[in-house]
């Protein structure tokens, strides 16, 4: 925390971490303390909580937690990115073994930069959901790797920085009101990954169906019916209107 003329609670994050909401709930919550938010590479994720210059930060596991507080949030899916006429992009998941063989695109230190090395031809690569999410292209894929490892993210901050603000600004991160304890049981657990898979086919499906619509005058409108006519009406229903109109 900056002193000075203007005092901040300086936050860390991740690629792959969104903290707009949590910075819309803590500037309602706290105007009196306004909170600067950076994201950083994840090889520095910890270099400005370890030399003061950051007091709490989402850090993607695993990390070296001693001498810190760490909260445990969320998991995240592995997918893996391919680009979009690989042999192999059609399927709704794959497994490790079903990537035996297949060549590895070249790690990058920006995950943006390994994304776009995937697009190129060189190989593919296996990132969590969020972070393939983040960088999505036309020209990829992400798949779910079912049996692949997951990863963490965690809230952390220095054992010696335990004050009331950062306390705070944990309880907005876990969903509790102001005057909750910490810890409280109603934290949600970490979505379980067969859930999470469903998740990621679902996004990809509806993603499929969205490029596909408004193609073409004649297409189905919701109602069934083609060009956007109502569907004629039949059934017993039907019927008796025609016999009250003398059909």
């Amino acid at each position: 925390m900056e002193t000075g003329a203007e005092v901040t609670l300086r936050l860390r994050y991740v690629s792959g971490v969104s903290p707009s909401k949590w910075l819309r709930v803590w500037g309602e919550r706290r105007p009196d303390l306004p909170l600067e938010a950076i994201v950083v590479d994840e090889a520095e994720q910890l270099a400005g909580i370890l030399a003061g210059e950051a007091d709490v930060a989402f850090v993607r596991l695993p990390v070296d937690t001693e001498g810190l507080h760490a909260v445990a949030l969320w998991e995240e899916l592995a997918v893996v990115v391919l680009p979009k006429d690989h042999p192999l992009a059609e399927a709704e998941s794959l497994t490790l073994a079903d990537l035996e063989g297949e060549t590895t695109a070249p790690v990058q230190p920006e995950a943006a930069m390994t994304i776009e090395l995937v697009a190129a031809g060189t190989g593919h690569a296996i990132v969590p959901h969020s972070v393939a999410r983040l960088h999505r292209r036309k020209d990829v894929v992400a798949i779910p790797v079912t049996d692949a490892a997951q990863t963490q993210i965690s809230l952390v901050w220095r054992q010696d920085r335990d004050d009331a603000d950062i306390q705070e600004f944990v309880a907005v991160v876990r969903g509790r009101g102001a005057k909750s304890s910490r810890g409280s049981a109603d934290d949600p657990p970490p979505m379980k990954p067969a859930k999470a898979a469903k998740l990621a086919a679902a996004e990809r499906r509806a993603a499929a169906a969205k490029s596909g619509e408004g193609k073409g005058k004649g297409g189905t409108s919701k109602s069934g019916a083609r060009g956007g006519r109502p569907a004629p009406r039949t059934g017993a229903g039907a019927k008796q209107r025609s016999r009250r109109r003398g059909r």
